[in-house]
């Protein structure tokens, strides 16, 4: 059979699929199998996440699964005691604070956290879900990353819970999510400095398409619109929630005629990178530059001086996510779809008044 048969063949039952009344109750491996005209053991192949198996072969077999659902014939095997967890990338101690979190309620339900990490990629790349659907965890938390949606629809098919955590962007539907109150932190941190007297505020933003740091900055806007502070273009530089953000636009900041006497700094990362720019053009902080970072993590309290930050509260995060997969895994609803937990500034020796000179 040639290919161009073989597909035929394929979408051929597709359509035989659609035509009937099966829709009703999920399909048993044999029926996905005769139904796609392929054996058995393709098909198990499939839904075990197996790569050995014709993309186009593939994609009839997961087509019959999201429509029609599968049975197994006999009793199916629990799914392996593992939280997988998916970072976009795992450094800092932003990540640490996030397992600890998760492996608090793993430990209570005699679960251990697997880990994924993108290599700085926000969406699992090709092979991702086939080792996911291989190791069949009890659920997945997806961290400040998102899944597309034939990588969630391979992980909801297969009854392997999916939850957000920290979301990217707004959450698919189907998908519940934890996040902080990221609006109202920036608002918090911008008030902050216009209480102190300052009214050449920047701020240093992660990427546009975050939904976390476009909620901030527009928290930072709209303090600075109910000060009656126009907020200047030019103090507003976008970055990518790295250190040297922090410290290639302090730099650039500190050039203009009118260099600010404060900076929002929208994660902790690009505060310390302002440091390192201060003390480089010989400036202090306070006296000379106020700083105010987000995240709350620890090295914070230990710089010099300690960071004004706004805590986000990672480490409970991580635990509410854990929870949620615990809960949708035993078939039970969840209380809320959407948790947004509080932020909170935390007030110490990197902001000061205003120097009116």
């Amino acid at each position: 059979m040639t290919s161009a048969d073989e597909a035929a063949s394929l979408g051929g039952a597709l359509d035989d699929a659609a035509s009937d009344d099966a829709r009703g109750e999920p399909l048993t491996i044999a029926q996905i199998a005769r139904r796609a005209g392929v054996s058995i053991a393709t098909v198990s192949k499939v839904v075990n996440g197996r790569l050995d198996v014709a993309p186009e072969t593939r994609g009839v077999v997961e087509e019959l699964i999201r429509r029609h659902g599968y049975r197994r014939q006999k009793r199916p095997s629990k799914p392996a005691p593992l939280i997988e967890v998916v970072f976009h990338e795992l450094r800092g101690l932003y990540g640490i604070e996030i397992l600890n979190g998760v492996a608090r309620v793993a430990r209570e339900h005699r679960l251990a956290p697997v880990v994924s990490e993108l290599e700085g990629r926000h969406t699992p790349g090709r092979g991702w879900v086939e080792d996911v659907l291989a190791r069949r965890p009890t659920g997945v938390i997806s961290v400040f990353s998102r899944l597309d949606e034939e990588q969630s629809a391979r992980l909801r098919s297969r009854g392997i819970p999916l939850v957000l955590l920290d979301p990217t962007g707004e959450p698919e539907h189907q998908a519940p999510s934890v996040g902080a109150a990221n609006w109202n932190g920036g608002l918090t941190a911008t008030r902050h400095l216009l209480d102190l007297g300052h009214r050449r505020i920047a701020v240093i933003t992660g990427p546009e398409h975050m939904l976390s740091s476009r909620a901030r900055l527009d928290g930072h806007r709209a303090a600075m619109d109910m000060a009656g502070v126009p907020v200047d273009p030019a103090l507003v530089c976008v970055g990518d929630f790295q250190i040297e953000d922090g410290r290639r636009f302090t730099h650039q900041l500190l050039r203009l005629e009118r260099r600010p006497t404060a900076i929002f700094a929208c994660n902790d990362g690009e505060a310390i990178g302002v440091y390192q720019a201060a003390a480089e053009a010989g400036l202090r902080i306070p006296e000379d530059l106020s700083v105010v970072g987000f995240d709350d993590l620890p090295m914070t309290e230990w710089a010099i001086p300690p960071l004004t930050t706004i805590r986000q509260p990672l480490h409970d995060m991580a635990a509410a996510a854990a929870s949620m997969i615990v809960t949708l895994a035993a078939g039970e609803p969840l209380p809320r779809h959407r948790v947004e937990l509080a932020t909170e500034l935390i007030a110490r020796g990197s902001t000061a008044p205003a120097n009116q000179g």
